[in-house]
């Protein structure tokens, strides 16, 4: 911006008359620099919405599978029988949680759940590469809470922004909530672990998460309903301050060498890449972003008119691409999968006959 100086002319250093008015210069370094605009359109919001919606669909066949699945056995196997999809195992995140301590403690990997503590390996290691990427690329949770806070921009023309003093405290809320689960995880033995997991309780959690969307309490059902009003006025709302599972993948972006980074030699300062963040991050001000709440949605690079400004890269000098970057996530997810399978350990060890038995008294299983 050029920010004019008034300077006065002195008529008698000068030996003439005084000025009429004064005179206005400018400083050559307060010019504003020149936009030199990208060559190629950049296409990195066009692959999330492939990879969100492509994942969107995934959970959803598998939602239709297991419904199936249960259903065979509340109809005394009148309907069709198919076999239980283990990609439902990553709605049981704690069941994750306390598999992978059981990995870690023990060396074996667990017989019942062993899909949720896979899924929980592959989504960390995606945020240590790509930050916290599974939450924007990925999670079909936080593709429906865009999908709402859009709305309510097309809808109210604008979205809304809690004040500092208490979107901070708020944002804590995930952190503890998940410190929380992680302490309890933690206090629990090999043993304990292995016990819970396998007891009547344990061996159809699925069944019961199931069955929380299928009969909504009216607590439950008023809970989602405030979230779902509250994410048309704030932008990701459950996400930003609420999901435990996000608040760990944020600890683990920290480690990604994959940052936001921003040229000020090339950056025209137009501040539309901090109108673009989701997550509300000052990008325009910030060499860096190193925020655990950056998911790496590449909104602020799209938004960025300037070439070479803004980029996704592990080092000023090693760009990554959003074409790489999609490759990356795909990559990571189906090793992760495919380590599973050929080990013989993707699947839980659950016979058809646990399901034919403990579904008819579900409501009489409750929490050990």
């Amino acid at each position: 911006m050029i920010r004019p100086i008034a300077v006065q002319e002195n008529a008698s250093e000068r030996g003439q008359a005084r000025a009429p008015a004064d005179r206005i210069v400018c400083r050559p370094e307060t010019l504003p620099k020149r936009l030199v605009r990208r060559p190629k359109p950049d296409h990195s919001q066009g692959l999330r919405r492939i990879a969100q919606v492509s994942f969107l669909a995934l959970n959803a066949w598998i939602g239709v599978q297991f419904f199936l699945f249960v259903s065979h056995f509340e109809t005394g196997g009148q309907s069709i029988h198919i076999s239980r999809p283990p990609g439902v195992e990553g709605w049981l995140p704690i069941a994750g949680l306390m598999n992978l301590k059981y990995l870690l403690t023990t060396g074996q990997v667990p017989s019942e759940h062993p899909a949720a503590m896979f899924l929980l390996i592959a989504f960390l290691l995606i945020s240590v590469f790509f930050r916290k990427a599974f939450c924007s690329w990925l999670c079909p949770v936080g593709t429906a809470s865009e999908m709402v806070w859009k709305f309510g921009r097309n809808l109210l023309k604008r979205n809304y922004t809690l004040p500092r003093s208490l979107d901070l405290p708020l944002r804590s809320l995930k952190y503890i909530l998940f410190a929380l689960f992680a302490y309890a995880v933690a206090g629990m033995s090999a043993a304990a672990i292995e016990a819970f997991l396998s007891s009547p309780y344990g061996l159809v959690a699925d069944v019961k998460m199931l069955e929380f969307f299928r009969h909504l309490g009216g607590t439950a059902a008023f809970t989602l309903a405030g979230l779902l009003i509250l994410s048309i006025f704030y932008q990701n709302f459950w996400c930003r301050y609420l999901c435990p599972y996000g608040a760990l993948m944020g600890l683990a972006a920290i480690f990604s060498p994959a940052k936001i980074r921003r040229n000020s030699d090339t950056c025209i300062d137009c501040a539309k890449c901090t109108k673009a963040c989701p997550a509300l991050l000052k990008v325009d001000q910030l060499a860096c972003i190193r925020s655990a709440e950056c998911t790496g949605c590449l909104e602020c690079v799209a938004a960025c008119p300037a070439d070479g400004a803004l980029q996704m890269s592990f080092t000023r000098k090693y760009r990554l691409p959003a074409w790489m970057m999609a490759a990356g996530l795909a990559a990571l997810f189906l090793c992760v999968i495919v380590f599973a399978k050929l080990n013989g350990t993707w699947s839980s060890d659950i016979p058809d006959w646990v399901y034919q038995h403990l579904l008819p008294q579900l409501d009489q299983l409750s929490h050990p």
